[in-house]
């Protein structure tokens, strides 16, 4: 890597007093290894080769939007990771990032002029996908592009996992706890639509919101929703103790430790073992809602109260999907993790698994005479100090394949 010239000073110069970075070749290494790392987690569970549209609404998967054929003022539209390979390569595109349940949009009819180079028979629309101001390279509520290069503002984006829109930190309406200390955000907009969350937030958010901190805050609502039947049960407890007793046990339901990991996603609950509702447990007493975003921590969404009514509100506004651990990012990211740790097996180990005990015996012995030659070889050039050509690597290989072929005949006159 190389500094910038100071003004005025020849290309190539650092000028007086100035020292160019250095960046040792394991740094370079390390970042690189690291980008590739996130890159396989994001693309690893999509396929790059075919086009998603057969699979239908896709669970999650890696989305573009292409500006070049759907520009501002058409239809939005959205690309699998296969199509943008394929079919928009040399266009300007953007990186949705993953989205959930969406269905490949490639050479449909928002596609005036092109058509699906993997898939040509598509139907006109896909009447289930959803879109936002992402499709259009546009994030947050202050409709910006990313990188904004207009925005002088270090900040991290955020995305909601309701919306799935991204948010700039300072747009929350809260200052976002360091990223290792939750796992997931939902947006102020999204917390006004999934009301019932704030009932929640006191026990499961990060950090939690509760009554005191509230205090400290301005434009803060202390709010108990109660209903005439929720009123009823209360009234019925039939002490304090008894009260006390039932918060702690309640308490103790909350903060246990989930038995499910990142990696692993359980089924998706359709059917609640629990006769109590924790919902309506947790609106019978004092809760706090502000106009904010609220982060939480993994695992939480297990928490969430399934009884038959949670499940039917769930439905009715639409974010079923916050039951279902399969559903968050990095459930997604560890399966994509995975795939690709499983394709990039050693191909030697592959080769020697079929063969038999002679064959591999013979292959390793070749193995290691190629590695020996070549490493003494290579080390008269790094004596030297002169440069590896190609036609000194061609002619190493010619010479390792005349003295392999020189004793086999050897051994087969030795055999006659």
């Amino acid at each position: 890597m190389e500094a910038a010239a100071p003004e005025g000073a020849e290309p190539g110069s650092t000028g007086s007093g100035a020292e160019e970075p250095v960046v040792s070749l394991a740094e370079v290494l390390a970042e690189n290894e690291e980008l590739e790392k996130e890159a396989r987690a994001v693309l690893g569970g999509s396929d790059h080769e075919r086009c998603s549209y057969s699979q239908g609404a896709v669970k999650r998967q890696a989305l573009y939007a292409c500006s070049t054929c759907t520009p501002p003022g058409a239809e939005p539209a959205g690309i699998c990771l296969a199509c943008s390979y394929e079919c928009h390569g040399s266009h300007r595109l953007f990186e949705l990032y993953t989205k959930r349940n969406f269905r490949c949009d490639c050479g449909n009819s928002k596609f005036k002029n092109l058509q699906c180079k993997l898939l040509p028979e598509k139907g006109k629309v896909n009447s289930g996908n959803k879109y936002n101001d992402n499709f259009y390279g546009l994030y947050c509520t202050c409709k910006r592009p990313y990188p904004d290069p207009e925005d002088e503002i270090p900040d991290e984006m955020i995305q909601c996992i309701v919306c799935e829109d991204w948010f700039h930190g300072r747009h929350l309406g809260a200052v976002p706890p360091e990223s290792g200390d939750f796992h997931e955000m939902v947006c102020q907009a999204c917390m006004k639509h999934c009301h019932f969350l704030w009932a929640y937030a006191p026990h499961l958010a990060v950090p939690p919101l509760t009554k005191a901190n509230s205090i400290e805050d301005a434009g803060i609502v202390l709010k108990v929703e109660e209903n005439e039947e929720q009123k009823k049960e209360i009234k019925k407890e039939s002490g304090v103790e008894h009260h006390d007793t039932k918060e702690e046990k309640q308490s103790d339901q909350f903060n246990e430790p989930s038995t499910s990991s990142g990696s692993a996603c359980p089924e998706v609950v359709t059917k609640s073992e629990e006769p109590v509702c924790k919902l309506k447990e947790l609106q019978s007493k004092p809760f706090v809602k502000k106009d904010t975003a609220t982060f939480w921590p993994s695992n939480w969404r297990s928490k969430l109260c399934t009884c038959e009514d949670c499940l039917k509100m769930y439905s009715e506004l639409e974010v079923q999907f916050l039951t279902d651990e399969c559903d968050t990012v990095l459930a997604y990211e560890n399966k994509g993790t995975s795939d690709q740790e499983t394709e990039r097996r050693d191909p030697l180990m592959d080769t020697l698994n079929s063969m038999n005990r002679v064959q591999q015996v013979e292959l390793i012995c070749e193995y290691n005479d190629l590695k020996t030659e070549l490493t003494d070889y290579l080390r008269r050039f790094a004596d030297e100090g002169t440069v590896v050509k190609r036609e000194d690597i061609q002619h190493f290989f010619e010479e390792f394949q005349s003295r392999k072929r020189r004793r086999t005949n050897r051994m087969q006159y030795y055999c006659s």
